[in-house]
């Protein structure tokens, strides 16, 4: 099932989630992981997190394009569940972000090359793993959102001027609709 995407101005977006008590929901959380792949194939993103679709839960997806053969298909997806990030670390890179809840806005976001993070997979099992590259710059990005924080937040004050208005009328949409 597709999920509507929460558009900037959304409170969740600022929130700080909790972790997953997956004993008491684990069926329900598969079957919310699936419509999140479904989402993200349909919106042609490359990553979610549970605030994104209204759920203040510890939990992200990524699925980046495969860069290697240059297709247009994916090569790797993973789920991410109470995840914690233990270290970011490596050469700093500055790369053009955008996210599916900030539609229409684009700007340049300064992260570290490495994170070394703990979470459960999809099979609920326990995993420690240092991630390089886009997934490592994916992770970050995701992982902001279940810290309540968003790629706009490393804009600078010059930057973020020039997209006030386009933020005011995605916060109007939400707010008047």
């Amino acid at each position: 099932m597709i999920l509507p995407i929460i558009i900037y101005g959304n409170p969740i977006l600022r929130k700080k989630c909790i972790d997953i008590d997956f004993l008491s929901c684990k069926k329900k959380i598969n079957l919310l992981i699936e419509d999140m792949f479904e989402t993200i194939h349909k919106e042609k993103g490359i990553g979610l997190a549970a605030p994104q679709i209204g759920k203040n839960i510890r939990l992200f997806i990524i699925e980046p394009p495969d860069f290697n053969d240059g297709k247009k298909g994916r090569n790797y997806k993973e789920v991410f569940i109470n995840a914690k990030i233990l270290k970011v670390h490596g050469e700093k890179s500055i790369l053009n972000e955008g996210c599916l809840s900030i539609p229409g806005v684009m700007g340049d976001v300064e992260r570290k090359s490495h994170v070394s993070i703990e979470y459960y997979n999809h099979n609920w099992k326990k995993q420690k793993k240092i991630f390089t590259g886009i997934c490592s710059r994916i992770i970050q990005h995701e992982y902001d959102h279940i810290e309540g924080k968003l790629f706009i937040d490393y804009f600078s004050s010059i930057k973020r001027k020039m997209i006030k208005k386009k933020l005011i009328s995605l916060y109007e949409k939400i707010t008047y609709k």
